[in-house]
């Protein structure tokens, strides 16, 4: 697993850190480059962006990366 990455997802809440390591651990390694560059975009954003997009469940206004949020949101918790 790209240790660079995990790095970059934690972020200064747990719910945060949460989603976005759930993403990179269910989803990463078997997405294409597109969503690959999308999440990399998504860890670039300030937390209170990310915030906004997971925690308030407000879309970005790029619809392209509303829709990849939407994807991570959707992601279920790991249950083993």
């Amino acid at each position: 697993m790209n240790e660079r990455l995990r790095w970059r997802c934690r972020r200064g809440s747990l719910e945060l850190d949460i989603l976005l390591t759930r993403y990179l651990d269910q989803r990463y390694q078997s997405a294409d480059d597109t969503e690959k560059v999308l999440f990399e975009r998504l860890l670039a954003l300030e937390d209170s962006d990310l915030h906004h997009y997971f925690i308030a469940q407000e879309d970005p206004e790029d619809p392209v990366l509303a829709q990849f949020v939407n994807t991570i949101r959707r992601i279920p918790a790991d249950r083993s």
